[in-house]
């Protein structure tokens, strides 16, 4: 199962996305803030990253800054949403933008995709890897549940 990190001040906005992403069989997690995010995928990593741009104390923009900067998320998708145009001050940090109000179907479609990416890099790079010496047999990944 995947897990989505929804981080937005507005608790409106973090309910919506919330039943929408659990509806299509996603775990979520939730922050309020982008301090909160932080620490949360410190405890819990998170396949995926949907922000707001526009929030207190630290803005979405700068989440993104500082998720990059750690090697172990360098590749880690983020979608930030702004009812504001996307910033263009410096490169983006992010992998998609989309502005507010954000049709939930083209949401979840770019989710997905993002989702999917991430677990065929996933399955290549186990593929890669040497198998560990055992007496047991692999298990086939296509026919495990």
């Amino acid at each position: 199962m995947s897990t989505v990190l929804l981080v937005d001040d507005d608790l409106e906005n973090l309910w919506a996305l919330q039943l929408a992403l659990e509806s299509k069989g996603r775990h979520v997690l939730l922050a309020e803030s982008a301090r909160d995010a932080l620490g949360k995928l410190a405890r819990e990593p998170a396949n995926l990253i949907v922000t707001d741009l526009e929030m207190p104390e630290m803005d979405g923009a700068e989440l993104c800054k500082r998720v990059r900067c750690q090697p172990a998320f360098a590749l880690l998708p983020i979608v930030l949403l702004s009812a504001a145009p996307e910033p263009q001050d410096g490169p983006p940090r992010w992998s998609m933008f989309f502005r507010k109000p954000v049709d939930l179907t083209l949401l979840i479609r770019a989710l997905d995709s993002f989702l999917a990416d991430r677990l065929t890099m996933a399955s290549a790079t186990l593929a890669c890897s040497d198998p560990a010496a055992s007496r047991w047999r692999p298990i086939d990944p296509r026919c495990w549940p």
